[in-house]
């Protein structure tokens, strides 16, 4: 059996997504489903952002970060979900190569935002569950404004770094990417050169600007949760408690979620599998934030409820 020659693409104007569902009866109820959830999750999102905005209650570090967490997310979602959906309307899957770099960049400084924030919120957290006395000191508003600014410039750089690196590929194996937008590792994937430099440099880039964050929450909740524990009365850990329980169960969407895509496309070859793990990753997370943040946080919830009587 003869082996086919892989053909070498040294001018590529286009790259072809994969779509989420080949079955031509499957798409129009796939256009409608994940159309909503796009809906449901920029409304939720920018219900967040007026909450915390229109409520003086709300004005302080832990909900400031919040609302910019809510803009990323919305950010997030609005990178791969409406090219999605309109791929599923006009049933073609084609996307420029400027187009393909584009998205690229936007989903690697939300993503990154995301992850830099929840890292900012732990800190957050930890200073006024360990250092009450202190926190209006420590988390004034000039530094929060810089531990925001931190986090979208690192997320900048990370992305021009994704920029950098693709730009450099002027050979490719093939113009089908295995996922339904464009991945960074999916894309330098298909490159005909050898990309081991490349690869190892955007691994490198992933661990500090993935594992670092991750460490440092997992290190902020440890230093809380034995903090916790210290506190004698029951009221008082359940309330510290309390504070953390929308954001712990944030972080462990956000990374379990990602963490699954990242496994699930080193240990299995399956684009399908890829997808559905592209498709948590990216769309139902951002989607449940809001509802995590409302349904377990009772001062969202009360100014949601004055903000919903004063529009009523």
């Amino acid at each position: 059996m003869m082996k086919m020659k892989t053909k070498n693409i040294t001018h590529v104007l286009e790259f072809y997504l994969k779509r989420v569902s080949d079955d031509p009866e499957l798409q129009p109820f796939l256009w409608g489903l994940f159309l909503s959830m796009y809906l449901i999750s920029v409304l939720g999102n920018l219900l967040i952002i007026l909450t915390v905005s229109s409520d003086s209650h709300l004005h302080t570090p832990m909900y400031f970060f919040l609302s910019i967490l809510s803009l990323a997310d919305t950010g997030f979602i609005s990178t791969t979900v409406p090219n999605m959906v309109a791929d599923l309307q006009i049933h073609s899957t084609a996307i420029s190569y400027v187009g393909c770099l584009t998205q690229m960049s936007f989903f690697v400084i939300f993503g990154c935002m995301d992850s830099m924030l929840l890292t900012v919120m732990a800190y957050d957290r930890f200073v006024a569950i360990c250092y009450p006395l202190y926190y209006t000191v420590i988390m004034n508003p000039c530094r929060c404004g810089i531990l925001v600014l931190v986090s979208f410039s690192a997320s900048l750089f990370e992305s021009l770094f994704h920029n950098f690196i693709a730009l450099q590929l002027k050979c490719f194996k093939d113009v089908e990417i295995p996922n339904f937008f464009c991945h960074p590792s999916q894309l330098l994937s298909l490159a005909c050169n050898n990309t081991f430099d490349n690869s190892m440099f955007t691994y490198v880039m992933g661990i500090i600007l993935g594992v670092f964050p991750l460490s440092g929450i997992l290190v902020s909740y440890f230093k809380i949760i034995s903090s916790i524990l210290r506190i004698t009365s029951a009221g008082g850990r359940c309330k510290a408690f309390s504070t953390c329980g929308s954001h712990l169960t944030v972080v462990c969407l956000f990374y379990g979620t990602g963490l699954g895509e990242y496994f699930g496309s080193v240990l299995s070859d399956s684009s399908g599998n890829n997808v559905v793990a592209s498709l948590m990753y990216t769309v139902v997370t951002p989607m449940l934030n809001p509802f995590i943040y409302s349904l377990r946080n009772q001062d969202i919830s009360r100014s949601l409820k004055r903000l919903h009587f004063c529009l009523v």
